[in-house]
């Protein structure tokens, strides 16, 4: 590390009842990882923004290499060598690699001399890709390395990185570190946000901890264990989940023989799925993004109908009833996607209670709307899930990703159903809320629900699972006991090696 890059002095912004960051101060140093910290709607996102130009400052200023910084949009930041991989990926599945990273260019070159610039910092950087692949068949962990490569080319002095990675397998996450090492032996910065500490504790050089928009400390990474860096987060002790004596029950879900064709051209088929999961039972369920998670849960959920039997709840047939009949049945699920299929973005958090919960909550009577009845069932949930809102009214869209995420899984935990379906239920939440919802899953369990939760966080599921499979290409590894199972045979198992195979690694 040399001299400082990147210096912010007393940035604040606000809006409408929420201070996002007041008098925020920081400095990143020319070849530093520097971690950004803090619990959902610490004001992580909205500082990044005002760094990249996304959002404008109320106040405070920003120097690089010493001169003032004040980029009005995101071109601006980047012709001043300031870069961001953002947390969700903005490519086009119909186009190739070439032609995306081309659209992210104020002056693209000729697409055959693009594709040689692409092969070239590709390679240099431990990163391979073909140019010329079409990016809906590329995996997670290929369409993040487009996403890099494309900032890689602008040359940036500072790299933003919003949780790298949440759609890695281990050993992707050893690669992607690996090439950041590069990057920063030649001098650019990387501010790095993640919710996974001990990732932040291997890579990063410094961290700045925010709380409640403001900064509220710093500390070096690998001197601090993970548990001191959450409670500095959160500004108190949290307990992590614990497990509770339970007996399981009868089979509650029974999937038999489930194949499904691919839903889009870019999608994935099932092949062959079967598991049953009892009562008081968590099934964990690990693959890389894009392996079929959404279109397992989709069949599950009712949203993709299968054949009457492939799928039994409590021994009936519901493979062909839709979300509505198998919620009133009490089989409930919580998909990934939380603005746009969880919950309605312009829709308030009221509203959005109704669209899963009006039957099972008694929140309707004779086609209308029990607004106070609705409006009590919103409160419970922000105030069980510590939700961070001005209110019950707020738009869905309003709530920082963390939040939101919180409050979907709120609304489904607390109707108590008999069989939970969760895909990523703790994604870009912080280390207390994570801990919180994960207790929450295994105390519905302890009550006798049956819980399956389809994770790329492999911490996540072994913390919780009593049984552990994995997705790949659409098709179901051999279900095996969570205990004892290390890290490489779930890697292995996540990229397809299956059975013995995995024994004798």
């Amino acid at each position: 590390m040399t001299g400082e890059l990147l210096s912010v002095e007393g940035l604040t912004k606000a809006y409408p009842g929420v201070i996002a960051n007041d008098d925020v101060s920081f400095a990143i140093r020319e070849g530093e990882v520097h971690a950004l910290l803090g619990e959902n709607g610490a004001g992580k996102s909205t500082l990044v923004k005002m760094i990249y130009g996304l959002v404008t400052p109320d106040s405070g200023t920003m120097t690089l290499h010493g001169a003032p910084y004040a980029p009005a949009e995101p071109r601006a930041a980047r012709a001043a060598g300031v870069a961001m991989v953002f947390q969700h990926f903005s490519l086009f599945d119909a186009m190739s690699v070439a032609e995306n990273v081309a659209l992210g260019m104020e002056h693209p070159p000729a697409l055959r001399d693009l594709a040689t610039r692409i092969r070239d910092v590709s390679e240099t950087y431990g990163l391979p890709l073909d140019p010329f692949r079409t990016v809906g068949d590329l995996s997670a962990g290929e369409r993040q390395r487009v996403e890099i490569i494309r900032c890689l080319l602008q040359d940036p002095k500072l790299l933003i990185m919003d949780e790298p990675t949440s759609v890695l397998t281990p050993q992707e996450v050893d690669i992607l570190f690996e090439t950041l090492r590069k990057l920063t032996a030649e001098g650019v910065a990387i501010l790095y946000i993640s919710h996974k500490l001990e990732e932040i504790r291997t890579l990063c050089d410094h961290a700045t901890i925010l709380r409640l928009g403001k900064t509220v400390g710093t500390c070096i990474p690998r001197e601090t264990s993970a548990r001191a860096m959450a409670e500095m987060m959160v500004g108190s002790a949290f307990a992590a989940p614990a497990r509770v004596g339970r007996n399981l029950g009868t089979v509650a879900i029974e999937v038999a023989n489930l194949s499904m064709p691919a839903p889009s051209q870019f999608g994935t088929a099932l092949e062959n799925i079967s598991f049953a999961v009892q009562e008081g039972e968590v099934l964990g369920i690990g693959g890389v993004a894009g392996n079929g998670q959404d279109e397992l849960l989709a069949a599950l959920s009712g949203e993709a109908r299968a054949g009457a039997e492939a799928i039994r709840l409590k021994g009936d047939g519901i493979g062909r009833l839709g979300p509505s009949e198998r919620r009133a049945r009490g089989l409930l699920t919580a998909p990934e996607e939380r603005l746009g299929h969880a919950a309605a973005p312009d829709m308030s958090l009221i509203e959005n209670t109704v669209l899963t919960a009006a039957a099972r909550e008694n929140l309707m009577q004779n086609g209308f709307l029990k607004w106070g009845a609705a409006e009590a069932f919103a409160r419970k949930i922000i105030t069980a899930f510590d939700v961070r809102t001005p209110g019950p009214g707020t738009a869905a869209r309003a709530l920082s990703g963390g939040n939101l995420q919180k409050f979907v899984i709120g609304r489904e935990v607390l109707q108590r159903p008999e069989v939970l379906v969760v895909n990523q239920p703790t994604w870009g939440v912080d280390a207390a809320a994570a801990a919180a919802i994960r207790q929450a899953l295994l105390d519905l369990a302890a009550n006798g629900a049956a819980v399956i939760c389809i994770s790329q966080d492999l911490d996540e599921l072994m913390e919780i699972s009593d049984r552990f499979c994995a997705l790949n290409e659409g098709r179901l590894s051999e279900i095996r006991p969570a205990e004892g199972l290390s890290v490489e045979e779930i890697g292995l198992m996540m990229g397809g090696v299956h059975g013995m195979e995995v024994a004798h690694v």
